[in-house]
């Protein structure tokens, strides 16, 4: 019997990889001498590579055929606003016509034994069934490597005891996050998970006795630490010397969570389950930079899916560039809500910045003419002194068709007035307040149990 298997050593080619994506001090001299006409002709060449691959796919072929687009159409980057997006919707049919795993991530376009390695997640099934997620060998370890280069380039020290709060199971976050951080620091890693993998008290435990000085995670969930810290009788960034925070922030005020844990420096990247992380905060802490040396943003309109000016909102399509084993991105709509920065950076970096993240398009509530995204109403609420800091929106509709939002807030004491006229204030518009005690919303929110907590139940 012949053996056919393939490792990742066999498959990686290092002094490539980090050719094209430099990390440490190589990033940085990168990043600050780069022109905008060498980063475009890096960019492109490794288009071409991943046009080609994704053209072998049955996915892409049906996916650009319904839009009469051959391979042979792309010339350049400058095609990509002619090619249709893709997303879930995409996805699920790709399922649909190939189960279990689908046709999306190009498997059947490699011969026989001919596969390279590759590894195997879903996603957390946050609006729906939970999707498979395929990353090859080289499309794991660059993503691996792009956010080890956003940790160290933000300040982690090889020094460094990092406690990590994204979860683990068959979803993607917390193994991503532990190759990143293992594989391409030297830095300390403790992978504590979410409050169901290791309780609450017994993260705070571990912080404490490991000497943990570092926090990776969804900001929801580290703040709930922080509060468990103090119920121990614990005084978080003195009892446990946290001086560096680095996960999703989203709107959220990042001076008050940096006080919830004695000051420790705060830094929000952003980045979706198929990509990786796409774009993040650096040490000047302005705007996130797109790693332009592996990915193609674009801010594209609402409606009509086209690019918007820079400066304006809109929905973040990405392309990753060198996702040419596994599983090709090319025009990947996430929803996030995003936008350009229209002013230099401060530190002299040559890549794009955005927002972040402003809000999801398909988790948007339309009330009378106005906007409004679940996940930035918490941290609207963040001047409010009886304010507990977690929340969850529910949308209905009464007998006679109108459409209202209730704003379900955990309380310490306050009156539901001051949470309606704060609100009313920056939305625009009035919403309905329920106030619930301090953990009120957790069965709702499921924020033990999951990365992201729900936001908004839609009873419509």
């Amino acid at each position: 019997m012949t053996d056919r298997h393939t490792s990742f050593a066999q498959s990686l080619d290092y002094a490539a990889l980090l050719a094209d994506h430099p990390i440490g001090d190589d990033f940085i001299t990168m990043a600050t001498t780069i022109t905008r006409d060498r980063l475009r002709a890096h960019q492109e060449r490794l288009f071409q590579k991943l046009v080609a691959r994704a053209a072998k796919t049955a996915f892409y072929q049906r996916l650009w055929g319904r839009h009469g687009i051959e391979a042979g159409d792309i010339k350049s980057l400058d095609d990509l606003p002619k090619l249709p997006t893709f997303g879930k919707q995409e996805i699920v049919e790709s399922i649909g016509l190939a189960p279990p795993f689908g046709d999306f991530a190009g498997l059947d376009s490699y011969p026989n034994g001919q596969r390279p390695p590759m590894i195997f997640h879903t996603t957390s099934g946050t609006t729906g069934k939970p999707q498979p997620l395929f990353f090859g060998a080289k499309t794991r370890e660059v993503q691996n490597l792009l956010l080890a280069r956003l940790f160290r380039w933000q300040g982690l020290r090889p020094e460094d005891v990092v406690h990590s709060v994204y979860g683990h199971g068959m979803i993607n976050g917390g193994h991503y996050i532990r190759e990143a951080v293992t594989r391409w620091t030297s830095a300390t890693f403790m992978s504590a998970g979410t409050g169901i993998e290791t309780r609450s008290v017994a993260q705070i435990g571990l912080m404490r006795d490991f000497g943990a000085n570092v926090i990776l995670g969804f900001t929801d969930y580290i703040k709930k630490l922080a509060e468990v810290a103090r119920a121990e009788g614990l005084e978080p960034g003195v009892d446990i010397p946290i001086r560096m925070i680095s996960g999703q922030f989203g709107r959220e005020d990042k001076a008050a969570v940096s006080a919830l844990w004695g000051g420790a420096a705060c830094y929000d990247w952003y980045g979706v389950g198929d990509t990786g992380m796409i774009a993040g905060e650096g040490p000047d802490q302005d705007g996130h930079y797109v790693m332009e040396d592996a990915h193609w943003v674009e801010i594209c309109d609402l409606e009509t899916g086209q690019p918007v000016p820079d400066g304006q909102t809109g929905d973040l399509v990405v392309t990753c560039l060198f996702k040419d084993d596994v599983y090709p991105i090319i025009r990947f709509n996430t929803h996030d809500v995003s936008a350009f920065r229209t002013d230099a950076s401060a530190i002299g970096v040559n890549f794009k910045r955005i927002e972040g993240f402003l809000g999801r398009s398909d988790n948007m509530v339309k009330l009378r003419g106005i906007n409004i995204f679940p996940q930035a109403v918490g941290p609207m609420l963040a001047d409010v002194p009886a304010f507990a800091g977690e929340w969850i929106c529910k949308a209905i509709r009464d007998a006679q068709g109108r459409e209202d939002l209730i704003v379900i807030c955990e309380d310490r004491g306050g009156h539901p007035d001051t949470y309606r006229d704060v609100l009313k204030r920056k939305l625009g518009i009035e919403v309905q307040i329920e106030l619930v005690p301090p953990g009120g919303t957790a069965s709702l929110t499921q924020i033990e149990a999951r990365q992201k907590p729900i936001r908004l139940l839609d009873h419509r």
